[in-house]
């Protein structure tokens, strides 16, 4: 005879593969649809699925901050290669590269929320600066600007240290007061 516990595990298990099955189905199909190829629809559900994990691994685990950082940026980074991979946004991701550090910061909010259960500065700053330096980088890679970005860095690079010295402050700042 089987245990119960044996039972729902077995349950859970064919639950979570049905979803997956259920998720990629629709995914292929979407893509069939709209005419891309298969491996950049899978690659797009290959970090879907990974941020799913971490998010799994943020709630049975202790480090829940650092697994829900993962979960947030590995759904983000997916959910955008679906919707280029569907035409849905028409970049590709060699030009939208400096998404990686807009996602990056987007995904430290939930983070520092979850850890302190508030907004604490020491996980505003670094995203904000994240998400900033990503929308600088996306304006270059984008031709937004009539010039490169080396000769950005070039003449305006004093710039770039009062920034950095600025985050800097605000973060030391930030933790004597915390």
């Amino acid at each position: 005879m089987v245990s119960l516990s044996i039972r729902r595990r077995a349950a859970r298990l064919i639950f979570i593969i049905g979803l997956l099955l259920m998720f990629l189905g629709s995914a292929f199909l979407l893509g069939n649809i709209a005419g891309t190829s298969r491996i950049s629809v899978l690659a797009s559900f290959f970090f879907v699925i990974l941020g799913s994990g971490c998010a799994v691994l943020a709630i049975k685990l202790n480090k829940r901050s650092l697994y829900l950082f993962f979960a947030a940026f590995f759904m983000l980074v997916g959910f955008f290669l679906f919707l280029s991979a569907l035409r849905i946004i028409p970049v590709a991701f060699s030009k939208a590269w400096p998404l990686i550090s807009v996602f990056s910061g987007l995904a430290l909010f939930p983070a520092g929320w979850h850890r302190y259960g508030t907004l604490r500065s020491r996980y505003v700053v670094p995203s904000i600066a994240f998400v900033l330096l990503g929308c600088v980088l996306l304006i270059f890679s984008f031709g937004i600007v009539p010039f490169s970005f080396s000769q950005f860095i070039i003449q305006w690079w004093p710039l770039l240290v009062v920034l950095t010295g600025l985050i800097l402050v605000l973060i030391s700042l930030s933790t004597n007061h915390t």
